[in-house]
């Protein structure tokens, strides 16, 4: 059984409304829930707000 609770109030904090979190599919749920590894780091981070700071 799924903890659909803790599913959904993990939902409304990442600003998604019940009713949109009660349309998703399973796919769509892990897409939004998996956090895929960043291709830069720090550094690469750093460089790039250096070289683009905010106006």
């Amino acid at each position: 059984m799924l903890p659909w609770a803790e599913m959904l109030q993990m939902a409304v904090a990442r600003g998604l409304a019940p009713d949109a979190f009660w349309k998703l599919s399973v796919r769509e749920w892990l897409w939004l829930t998996t956090s895929p590894k960043p291709d830069f780091d720090a550094a690469i981070l750093k460089s790039l707000m250096e070289a683009h700071p905010d106006g």
